[in-house]
């Protein structure tokens, strides 16, 4: 007992000895516009350490010795710093960084990667210039290599071959979530994340660390910012508008941010070749307050509070779609609504707490609480006919014969009431160059679901029968049987979840030589237990290492090398519970993945101008694997872990000066994913999008430079779909026509952040901007479902196209002050 006494002594009496030759420097770094910068490496020697997503660094040096601190990063001009300190001193030095490159306002992304651990980051405050019809942090997504979406009117996103349930999104480290019950784009409305008062958003397409959560596919990482001054922005359009006001309070200890978002999607509804009378509003409203109680202790709020009223009456369509020597048009008129609505509250108190210069802990509780109506019965008349295609035919164009008449009801009563309750406690400790980052979160998730919806198909007045039965001969053959609808889901459901996870990981910057190097460790623990009340508790664990290594070789060429992968696994959430008769399967297992990326960022040169190449190779193999089909943005799943598949591709991303002063990217990406049901073989998953081709062009005219224009431009390959939610994937295997699209928006800038006036009328704004966008510029007809109708003398289904959005102007108008 002595000698472990003894030695416990001499090792403090050792550690204050070293700690007391030492003194610490301390700072945050920003830009001018006051953005923090991350990543920035603050190195003397071959000893250093980087600055965090919030700009702040601090650094061990050795005391009583002259030493040059660097402050270096990819983007920015280094700083030089010769300082000698007295042992035990600490000292704040914040320098300014100013960018290598003189880039306008309108740029939109600087340092494109978190180079180091495979993230890419976007700066948010033009966001809303990049014309699209969804504007926001995802619509600039979209333009990636990897990301993948061919409705513009959701905001969800397929990433490298995973769906819409399998992203990870976080705003301020916790994480939120979607309606459940959404089924097409136009009911979807805004996005949780409010763009005008985000300052850092991180997006990472695969290989993350072991701190982020149990999914499959991506992390949308979002820090809403804290405000350093008073003012007001408001955006205004045809589609609605915004207002964001911030400030401080309470001798600057108390910022608020508020924003409130109105959308109105009849612009685009309207544009449809469905004729309706409708009224999609969407309203939200969000704050985030932050306190600083001492310097020690800082308190955070975020809330959200946000109602999708959807009504929706259709009046009558015409479609025309089949080939050349093949004509084809469906008349139907409609008769009956839908009334939908999605209301959700959301709050997260979190406390933080410095508790000495290497440790930080926070503990964070939040609550999600959503309740939707999905409610329509809709009656559809049809008349399904071959168009004459004869030129010099008086009918040229007219339909020549009916081939089907029929109708088709469609009714649904669907409620959802969820409620989702966690806390966590967070911690991160750094020492010089390692960090160690640890977290435990419990949840409780309470859903109480009713689905009731059923389909009836009458052709030439008689009912069809629902597939697998066996088909009656009418009109040659009477049939006596019972009516049955030929779709038909009734069920009740009230699924309790709890969750407990945790994980811990270590990371570390170093020099090998001169090469400097970044590796990460860690693992994840997943616990969770599903009673849904009508069976025995189901608790079921799992677990995940991950890992990352990236090094920077000390070259004349600018090169970063990284890989990273691991084990990625989804626990069920309640929509992978639930079967396609509505039924909860508390039984339904984590779908596990391993995953590896290799990656490439090279900088370098071009026209005198600085460009930047981002390369990325990745395979997924997954297991346990839940089958889905997509019908527009409702994932429906098989629920019971029947198959195995796998992911491949490769991404690549050209951003630089295409334009002097301004910064424009190409995206590239090749994908395949292919899943085998049951030992039946490969066929390809319904997100398989084998190419991908985006760009993002920014430009402005020479002699007026206030005129600026934005060019986002999407190719993707048709992914197979439009069959029936009810089929076999095995006999449906055509693919729906590749997604074309061009939003292009001008605006003339009257003042911004670099062109402030003393005088005259335009003092008082901070920003003003005028302009116009048009979406779908040259208006291509995209699909992304088809309509079955059934010809009763073939007994054969035709999928009519369901087109997205044709040519829609917007104008628009951006006021800061």
């Amino acid at each position: 007992m002595l000698k472990t006494a003894t030695l416990t002594l001499c090792f403090l009496l050792a550690t204050t000895v070293i700690t007391a030759q030492t003194a610490t420097v301390k700072g945050v770094l920003k830009t001018s516009n006051k953005t923090p910068i991350e990543g920035v490496a603050i190195t003397y020697l071959n000893t250093g350490t980087t600055s965090d997503e919030n700009g702040e660094y601090l650094l061990k040096i050795p005391a009583n010795t002259e030493i040059t601190l660097t402050f270096s990063h990819i983007s920015y001009t280094a700083f030089y710093k010769i300082i000698k300190l007295q042992k035990n001193k600490t000292i704040q030095l914040s320098p300014t960084l100013e960018p290598k490159i003189e880039v306008i306002q309108e740029v939109i992304v600087k340092d494109l990667k978190k180079n180091e651990q495979g993230f890419l980051t976007v700066n948010p405050a033009d966001v809303a210039k990049i014309p699209g019809a969804n504007q926001g942090v995802e619509n600039i997504l979209m333009t990636l290599p990897g990301v993948n979406n061919n409705n513009e009117l959701s905001t969800q996103y397929n990433v490298r071959g995973g769906n819409f349930d399998e992203n990870l999104v976080y705003v301020n480290g916790i994480e939120v979530y979607r309606p459940f019950l959404v089924r097409s784009g136009q009911q979807e409305g805004l996005s949780f994340v409010n763009s005008t008062m985000v300052q850092n958003v991180n997006f990472s397409a695969g290989g993350f660390q072991a701190k982020y959560g149990d999914k499959l596919s991506s992390v949308l990482d979002i820090t809403y910012r804290t405000p350093t001054e008073l003012a007001t922005a408001i955006n205004a359009s045809f589609l609605g508008g915004s207002v964001t006001v911030e400030g401080l309070m309470l001798q600057h200890k108390l910022s608020a941010l508020f924003g409130i978002r109105y959308r109105d999607n009849s612009l685009f509804i309207n544009s449809k070749d469905i004729e309706t009378t409708s009224n999609p509003n969407f309203t939200d409203a969000q704050t985030f307050l932050s306190y600083s109680v001492n310097p020690k202790l800082k308190i955070d709020f975020l809330g959200n509070f946000s109602i999708n009223n959807y009504n929706f009456t259709p009046q009558s369509r015409r479609t025309k779609f089949g080939t050349i020597s093949n004509p084809q048009e469906l008349i139907v008129y409609y008769d009956g609504q839908e009334k939908d609505k999605f209301k959700t509250v959301f709050g997260a108190l979190k406390g933080s707490y410095e508790v000495n210069e290497n440790l930080n802990l926070s503990v964070t509780t939040s609550s999600y609480h959503t309740i939707e109506e999905e409610h329509y019965d809709i009656l559809a008349n049809y008349n399904l006919g071959s168009v004459n295609s004869d030129f010099g035919s008086d009918n040229f164009g007219e339909v020549d014969f009916y081939e089907g008449i029929g109708s088709q009801l469609s009714h649904a009563r669907n409620d959802l009431d969820a409620l989702i309750n966690n806390v966590e406690i967070n911690g991160t400790f750094k020492k010089d160059s390692h960090q160690i980052d640890f977290g435990i979160k419990y949840q409780n998730e309470d859903t109480k679901d009713r689905v009731n919806e059923w389909e009836v198909i009458d052709s030439l007045g008689f009912s069809v029968r629902p597939p697998n039965y066996s088909s009656n001969n009418q009109p040659y053959e009477p049939f006596t049987g019972e009516l049955l609808p030929f779709q038909s889901i009734n069920a009740k459901n009230n699924t309790k979840i709890d969750r407990l996870d945790w994980f811990a990981q270590y990371g570390k910057n170093a020099f090998w030589n001169n090469h400097k190097i970044w590796y990460n460790v860690g693992i994840r623990s997943h616990n969770w237990n599903v009673n849904d009340k009508n069976s025995t508790v189901v608790n079921q664990i799992i677990y995940s290492l991950r890992g990352q290594f990236s090094i920077k070789p000390d070259w004349e060429k600018d090169m970063l090398f990284r890989i990273s992968g691991g084990m990625y696994n989804q626990p069920p959430f309640y929509k992978e519970l639930r079967d396609y008769s509505g039924m909860v399967i508390p039984t339904v297992d984590a779908q596990k993945s391993i995953q590896v990326v290799l990656g490439n960022d090279y900088s370098f040169k071009l026209w005198e101008r600085p460009f930047k190449l981002v390369s990325e190779v990745y395979y997924k193999h997954l297991t346990d694997v839940n089958t889905y089909t997509v019908d527009n943005v409702k994932v429906r799943y098989n629920a019971d872990n029947n198959a195995v598949a796998y992911a491949t591709g490769l991404d690549l991303r050209l951003n630089g000066e295409f334009v002097p002063g301004t910064e424009s990217w190409v995206s590239i990406g090749f994908l395949k994913t292919e899943e085998n049901m049951n030992n039946q073989g490969f066929i390809s998953r319904p997100t398989d999008q084998r190419f991908k081709f985006g760009m993002l062009f920014q430009d402005y005219v020479p002699n007026i430079p206030n005129i600026k224009m934005y060019l986002n431009l999407v190719f993707n390959t048709g992914v197979p779909g439009g069959s029936p939610s009810y089929s076999n994937p095995y006999e449906y295997q055509n693919r729906l026509n590749a997604y074309k699209r061009a939003d292009i928006g001008i605006s003339y800038v009257f003042t911004d952040a670099k062109n402030q006036y003393q005088n005259g009328w335009l003092r008082d704004f901070k920003a003003l901007s005028v302009g116009f966008e048009i979406f779908n510029m040259f208006d291509v007809q995209n699909s992304i479902t088809n309509t079955w109708v059934r010809d009763v003398y073939s007994k054969q289904f035709y999928g009519i196209p369901n087109y997205m959005t044709q040519r829609v102007l917007n104008i628009k108008m951006d006021v800061k002050f």
